[in-house]
């Protein structure tokens, strides 16, 4: 005896909604990490110094960066290569004077590190007049 009444069998239903939100997520991820690999190809042409010294720059404060990455202030030499040390040395020889010109004249092969920590440390201490000394571009190019 079957005590069941008759029913149709259900149907089986695929749910396609979350289906499509992962493709979709899979499509919005591609697209944005294209466009990351795209400006990771960029080129950078840096500009050559063609312009001329001004004649200011004899009574700015000079920084010189050396090849191994130590600091000078008005050709006396900074102990210590971290920017604490740097930012004592400036205040001694700036005054706190946060309007004076300040030159920065790093060697060629100095590190973008040591170049970039002397900015950083002009900066915070609120100097805005920064030079940086360039050479005169070649002829060559």
């Amino acid at each position: 005896m079957n005590f069941l009444p008759l029913q149709a069998e259900d149907e089986i239903e695929f749910n396609l909604v979350p289906l499509i939100d992962i493709i979709l997520t899979l499509l919005i991820f591609f697209m944005v990490t294209t466009t990351f690999e795209q400006r990771a190809l960029l080129r950078v042409d840096l500009p050559e110094a063609g312009g001329v010294a001004s004649a200011e720059s004899a009574q700015a404060l000079t920084v010189v960066i050396d090849e191994n990455g130590r600091y000078y202030l008005n050709e006396r030499e900074v102990m210590g290569v971290d920017p604490v040390t740097l930012a004592a040395a400036l205040n001694e020889v700036a005054d706190g004077d946060p309007d004076q010109r300040i030159v920065v004249r790093a060697a060629a092969r100095a590190s973008h590190q040591a170049v970039v920590t002397a900015l950083d440390v002009l900066g915070r201490h609120g100097f805005s007049r920064i030079e940086i000394a360039t050479v005169p571009a070649g002829d060559g190019g």
